[in-house]
């Protein structure tokens, strides 16, 4: 890949970054009219959705690429198409598709945006569409990886890994929608690829989430995409959410995230978590049930688990619902990816004020623990898959982080399209955390 372009990318993600850190203003942000109402995202035909195999497209159009609301020469193809949810039931995601300089159709990228939001509007198919909203900045400021990619031949998928209820966190969720998202591109003829494009995945942060379940999942999944996978980028992950939550807990920056979560995984499993919270924790609860990462970041200094709980509560690991949901979506107990991955995370976190470093959890880079992401990539080489690049930005915070790791990410999918040998760090990757279920608080 040209250094421009690799540079391009580290521009993006830079612009990102003053895109979320930019100060949030309502939980209700202006959306665009349409954006609740597009008929397209409904799945409107007789026979049921359980009828229909995962990956079948079940609707397509062409449109203009948008970016903040304008229209631009670029093409894009969106699919609506049947997958799978965080329970295993059938549902409909999106995705956009845009077709690389010159492409064949012979191989593809699959970039999942950390568009990280609890509202259905903030998807990058909206974004694209040509909604606007606050929470899809993120999306719109996404749209220059596209850029590079396009250049040179490869086709773009962008799956909006949420799924339509923007079911944040919910890593399941994330990963079958992302698989069933390369499934109904490779069966469209409006997309010029087929059943053996190859595909590589890249993602960073929320992207990340759904990049790393997608390669965990696709084995048993989706054995059909896997076979076609080359490899995974990935940077900035989530792996035990437990750990997360007390990580970023009376942190400056980033504790929004915390009813964030809970909302996400909630919403995703269909738990209950009010009957836990007290007032002020319902009241929070009520307040971010549409917020996304630009309404949470800064916004809730010194926020904890414990100020939003029941005295009687106030180890999470006490209310049975929380602890059901943390254990769904802890990535440690998910299987090992079979295909070659990179891994990134920072471990600057003071740097965005998070300043804990409790026992069993660590240091990391201000929303996710640098020990867990070791862990994990330690337990792959340990199970199976030695094809794990792992790299830590010991002075880099999460936004940091970023920039160095997307280069490297693009160039690391180059090389397994082009066939090199994937790298291996195992045995020189530091110990971590453990990574096993959350169990039930003592009583008394």
């Amino acid at each position: 890949m040209p250094r421009a372009a690799a540079r391009l990318i580290a521009t993006a993600l830079a612009a990102v970054a003053v895109a979320t850190a930019a100060p949030a203003v309502t939980a209700s942000a202006a959306t665009s009219a349409t954006a609740g109402t597009d008929p397209f995202y409904a799945y409107d035909g007789a026979a049921p959705l359980s009828s229909y195999a995962p990956g079948t497209v079940l609707k397509t159009r062409t449109l203009s690429y948008h970016l903040l609301g304008l229209p631009t020469p670029v093409r894009a193809v969106q699919l609506l198409f049947r997958t799978t949810d965080a329970q295993g039931r059938p549902s409909a995601g999106v995705t956009t598709v845009v077709r690389g300089l010159g492409s064949d159709g012979s191989k593809a990228v699959s970039y999942q945006s950390f568009y990280d939001s609890l509202n259905p509007a903030d998807g990058p198919s909206r974004a694209v569409a040509g909604d606007v909203s606050l929470g899809g900045a993120i999306a719109n400021a996404e749209s220059l990886f596209v850029v590079p990619f396009v250049a040179q031949g490869y086709d773009v998928l962008i799956p909006d890994t949420e799924g339509q209820r923007a079911d944040f966190a919910a890593g399941p969720e994330y990963g079958t929608t992302t698989l069933d998202s390369i499934r109904a591109a490779s069966a469209s003829p409006a997309t010029g690829m087929s059943a053996d494009t190859r595909v590589g995945m890249l993602g960073y942060s929320g992207g990340a989430i759904a990049t790393n379940w997608a390669a965990a999942l696709a084995p048993s999944y989706a054995p059909d995409v896997n076979r076609r996978l080359v490899g995974f980028a990935e940077g900035g992950l989530l792996v035990d959410p437990a750990h997360n939550l007390k990580y970023v807990a009376g942190g400056l920056v980033w504790p929004g995230v915390i009813p964030m979560a809970i909302i996400g995984v909630a919403r995703a499993y269909d738990l209950d978590l009010t009957p836990y919270l007290n007032d002020y924790g319902k009241q929070v609860y009520a307040k971010m049930q549409n917020a996304s990462i630009v309404n949470a970041l800064g916004q809730y200094p010194g926020l904890s688990w414990q100020k939003l709980a029941k005295p009687q509560y106030a180890d999470p690991n006490s209310a049975p619902a929380f602890l059901e949901a943390v254990n769904k979506v802890n990535l440690g107990s998910a299987p090992t990816p079979t295909v070659p991955g990179y891994i990134a995370q920072g471990n600057g976190g003071v740097l965005e004020g998070t300043f804990s470093n409790l026992s069993g959890i660590g240091t990391g880079d201000g929303v996710m623990v640098a020990g867990d992401v070791r862990s994990l990539a330690r337990q792959y080489c340990a199970t199976g898959n030695s094809r794990i690049k792992y790299q830590q930005y010991d002075l880099l915070s999460h936004l940091g982080a970023a920039v160095p790791w997307a280069p490297t990410a693009v160039f690391y999918l180059n090389d397994r399209f082009a066939g090199k040998s994937a790298p291996s760090d195992c045995g020189w990757i530091p110990a971590g955390n453990s990574l096993a279920p959350e169990r039930p608080a003592l009583a008394g």
